[in-house]
């Protein structure tokens, strides 16, 4: 952690007191006096370009006080605050020098504020704000009744411009990750360390730069086929005919939607497929979004050190794409159902996602998981100065999500892409 002392000076009426630890002498006042505070800030981040996106809070609950003050830099002045016992917050959006956003979050609780105590300590934690993130996901697809099977073509993911700057699709990646169901766990080559994830399928945004915009408060959906599939199966109540993006792989009666079609990039070693259908498993799936770098030639299909067999299967032929975790925007790790007794396999590493989501009725339950909105120390949700929501991205999926949600597209209000085929 690096230090930041951050000075605030308390002044006004102000009583001074006998020397005493307990919280009984920071209310028995008996002389005035100004008083200074010293508050030393513990902050997980370094390089932090600028305090002006932060707020310092001072709460009294006894006296029913609240005091919020921007920190402009590192002092910022309170006049008026009476002594007491406080709980002090500091919160708010940061960024260091290379750009990277964080939200910032702190508190130092039940602090008596009198005489020589005027010393506190708080621990600031930094979450960094990834540009884009899968918001929600439906994979667990529709019952048919009379049968045991599901309808399988109406999943759909959804993703989110978490930032405050316009961020572009084109040329982004997505990876469906092996094991396709967390069941079973794969053993890759030991030289490759921690450093890939390891790809089933990967497709890409179609653009060529600056094509598919997508404003903070925007989100783009993307679904198998872009229909209505409540006309394709009585028990699917979904129309997802508004789609942004589809993966059409020319199912007959299926294709010809006007959604974009994602690009198909990877399967066992090709850039075609015999696949006739993009399916996430309806048991839980593990979903990465990647930009590869400007100088990057990341070609899993032509270059044969970016493919990798699973170890644990020395038999099977099947190849995967390697994908550095330096190109990882998000990711996240979804298991068939609550894991009580360690039966399930991360595919993805801890530092990226250190839990797992899942819905509870699991496979065929017809629900979705979606990303929580993200709240401060009072529960109040957290905006971009747009005005636009930011979703809780901790890299726990355990945290962030919530479970058992009615799939929606564009929960919380988020704003459809002003390119969606619907708007034109």
């Amino acid at each position: 952690m690096k230090k930041y002392p951050i000075h605030i000076i308390l002044c006004g009426l102000i009583l001074a007191f006998t020397a005493c630890d307990s919280f009984k002498d920071a209310y028995d006042a008996k002389e005035v006096a100004p008083l200074s505070i010293s508050v030393n800030v513990d902050m997980a981040i370094e390089d932090v370009a600028s305090f002006s996106g932060l707020k310092i809070k001072f709460e009294n609950g006894a006296e029913a006080i609240s005091e919020t003050r921007p920190l402009e830099g590192n002092t910022v002045n309170i006049d008026g605050i009476l002594p007491g016992i406080y709980n002090i917050y500091v919160s708010g959006k940061v960024k260091n020098t290379e750009g990277t956003e964080f939200y910032l979050n702190g508190a130092a609780l039940n602090q008596p504020l009198y005489g020589d105590k005027n010393k506190v300590d708080i621990v600031v934690k930094g979450v960094e704000i990834s540009p884009l993130v899968f918001k929600e996901i439906y994979y667990a697809n529709t019952p048919k009744t009379g049968t045991a099977n599901a309808y399988i073509y109406d999943q759909f993911f959804e993703i989110y411009n978490n930032s405050s700057e316009t961020m572009y699709l084109d040329g982004l990646y997505l990876g469906h990750l092996n094991p396709l169901t967390p069941t079973s766990q794969a053993q890759w080559p030991a030289e490759d360390g921690d450093n890939y994830v390891y790809a089933y399928t990967v497709w890409k945004f179609p653009g060529s730069g600056n094509e598919y915009p997508l404003a903070p408060g925007e989100s783009c959906t993307l679904t198998e086929y872009a229909l209505d599939h409540s006309k394709m199966n009585a028990d699917t109540p979904y129309d997802w005919s508004s789609a942004d993006f589809e993966f059409d792989l020319g199912l007959a009666g299926y294709t010809g939607q006007p959604a974009e079609n994602m690009v198909f990039v990877f399967y066992n070693g090709q850039a075609t497929t015999s696949l006739k259908q993009y399916n996430l498993p309806n048991g839980g799936c593990a979903l990465v979004l990647f930009k590869v770098p400007e100088n990057d030639g990341w070609d899993p299909v032509n270059d044969l050190t970016l493919q990798a067999k699973d170890l644990n299967k020395p038999t099977a032929k099947t190849v995967y794409a390697k994908i550095p975790i330096t190109y990882l925007m998000d990711a996240v790790e979804v298991f068939p159902q609550e894991d009580t007794s360690n039966k399930y396999y991360k595919r993805i590493p801890t530092t990226f996602d250190a839990g797992y989501t899942y819905v509870t009725g699991g496979a065929k339950s017809g629900l979705s998981v979606a990303r929580k909105l993200l709240t401060d120390e009072d529960g109040n949700i957290v905006y971009n100065e747009d005005g636009s929501i930011i979703l809780q991205d901790t890299n726990n999926s355990s945290e962030d999500f919530e479970k058992d949600l009615i799939p929606t597209f564009h929960r919380y209000g988020t704003k459809m892409p002003a390119w969606n085929h619907t708007l034109k």
